[in-house]
C-alpha cells in the first residue's frame, strides 16, 4: 500500500511466547465488528449460498483488512466466498474478489490468472482493470500497468483513469509530466468521490516525494488524510515521509494508537528508538513475536516489514539483506528497491544490489533517494 524462504533470518528471532493459561485473553476484537459488518456476516451465516450476500460481505471485509492492515478480515472474505472459491468456473465477480484477496496475501501469479479470466468474461469491469494495474505495479511492470489503465478512460471517471495512468507513468521515467497532469485533472474533479480524491492525492504525494518536492508532498499527504479516514497504507506512507525528515516525535503522535497493524507498529518503534523512548523495547519485542508467529503460520507476506525490522531495529544487515532479496523476488515497488539497496549498503555487499540497479536502468524509475543509494553502491569497491 502492499510477500519464499526467510533464509537465515529465522535464527535471529526469538521463538514466539505461548501462553500457559488456555483461558488467557490474548486480544479483544474491535467493536467495529458489532456494526454493519457483523450484521452482514450474520445474514450470510443464515444463507451462505447467497452470492449477493457473500460478495457484499467479502467486499466489506476486504475494506476493513486494508483499513486496519489486519489479514484476519481478508481471511473472513475468503471464507465468505468458500462455496465458489474452488469452483472450476467461478462467477466473474468472485474471480475479481478472489484476485484481490490473493493480491492481499501476495500471491500475485494466481491473482493475475484470476483477473485475466475475469476480464475474458467481462472486459468492461473497471475494478478488474484497476486491480490488474495495481498488481502489475507491485511486480515492477509499469508498462503493463499503464496498458491495464487504458480501458479506464472509457469505463471509469476521468480522475480514476488519470490517477491510474499517472501512477504507472511515474514509475517509468515520466515523473515530471505525470504530476502536473494528474493535478490538473484533480482540480477539475470537484464532484469526485472522497475515496477517489484521496487516492489521487496519495499518488500525488508519492510522485512529489520521489521527485524531492517535500513541501508539495507534505501538502498532498495532509490533503489525502483530510479527504477520508486514512487506511494503514496512507498512514504508513505519511509516517515514512516524517521519518525521512527526522520528525520522529510526530510519528509517535501519529501512530501511538495504531499498534495492532504490524507495519505501523514498525514505524512507531523506529521513531521511538531514535528518540530514546522507554516504549521502544516493548514494541521491538512485540514485533519480534509477531514475525515469529507469522513464520509458524507459513505467512511470507511481510518480508518487507521484517527486513526493515532487522535493518533498523535489530541492526542485523545480513539477515535484512536476505529478507529484502527474497522480498524483491515477489514485489518490486520503490519501497522494495530502497530497502534492498539500503540493506546491501549496510551489509557491505554491493553485488546484492545488482537486480535493483538493473531494474532502475530498465524502467527509468525516478526517485531521489534511490538515485543517492545507486550512486553510493556503484561507487563501492
Amino acid at each position: 500500500m502492499i510477500a519464499a524462504a526467510l533464509l537465515g533470518a529465522a535464527l535471529l528471532l526469538a521463538a514466539p511466547r505461548l501462553p500457559g493459561d488456555a483461558n488467557l485473553i490474548l486480544e479483544r476484537l474491535p467493536a467495529r465488528l458489532d456494526s454493519a459488518l457483523r450484521r452482514s456476516r450474520e445474514e450470510l451465516r443464515r444463507d451462505p449460498a447467497n452470492l449477493r450476500l457473500a460478495l457484499g460481505y467479502a467486499r466489506s471485509a476486504l475494506q476493513e483488512a486494508r483499513r486496519a492492515s489486519d489479514p484476519r478480515y481478508a481471511g473472513y472474505a475468503q471464507s465468505a466466498l468458500g462455496p465458489w472459491w474452488t469452483a472450476p468456473r467461478p462467477p466473474e465477480p468472485v474471480l475479481v474478489l478472489r484476485a484481490t484477496i490473493r493480491q492481499y496475501f501476495h500471491d500475485f501469479p494466481s491473482a493475475l490468472a484470476d483477473l485475466e479470466a475475469a476480464l475474458a468474461l467481462d472486459p468492461a469491469d473497471g475494478q478488474a482493470w484497476v486491480t490488474l494495474a495495481a498488481v502489475r505495479q507491485v511486480r515492477g511492470e509499469p508498462s503493463l500497468s499503464r496498458s491495464a489503465c487504458a480501458p479506464l478512460l472509457r469505463l471509469s471517471s476521468a480522475l480514476v483513469a488519470a490517477t491510474c495512468i499517472a501512477s504507472a507513468n511515474g514509475l517509468s521515467g515520466d515523473l515530471a509530466r505525470s504530476t502536473p497532469l494528474l493535478r490538473a485533472v484533480l482540480d477539475r474533479a470537484t464532484d469526485a468521490a472522497e475515496g477517489e480524491r484521496a487516492w489521487a492525492l496519495a499518488v500525488l504525494a508519492d510522485l512529489d516525494n520521489r521527485a524531492g518536492n517535500a513541501a508539495d508532498a507534505e501538502a498532498d499527504f495532509r490533503a489525502a488524510i483530510a479527504a477520508t479516514p486514512p487506511d494503514a497504507w496512507l498512514l504508513g506512507a505519511w509516517a515514512d515521509f516524517l521519518l525521512d525528515h527526522r520528525r520522529d516525535a510526530e510519528v509517535v503522535e501519529l501512530l501511538r494508537d495504531f499498534t495492532r497493524a504490524d507495519a505501523l507498529l514498525l514505524r512507531l518503534a523506529i521513531a521511538e528508538k531514535r528518540l530514546g523512548s522507554a516504549d521502544a523495547a516493548a514494541h521491538v519485542e512485540m514485533l519480534r513475536d509477531r514475525f515469529a508467529a507469522s513464520r509458524l503460520r507459513g505467512d511470507t507476506a511481510h518480508r518487507r516489514e521484517e527486513a526493515r525490522f532487522m535493518l533498523e531495529l535489530l541492526g542485523a544487515p545480513v539477515a535484512a539483506l536476505a529478507l529484502a532479496r527474497a522480498n524483491w523476488e515477489v514485489q518490486r515497488e520503490p519501497a522494495d528497491a530502497r530497502l534492498l539497496l539500503e540493506a546491501a549498503a549496510a551489509a557491505g555487499d554491493a553485488g546484492a544490489a545488482r537486480p535493483v540497479l538493473e531494474h532502475l536502468d530498465r524502467t527509468h524509475l525516478e526517485d531521489v533517494k534511490l538515485a543517492e543509494l545507486r550512486g553510493r553502491l556503484r561507487g563501492a569497491p
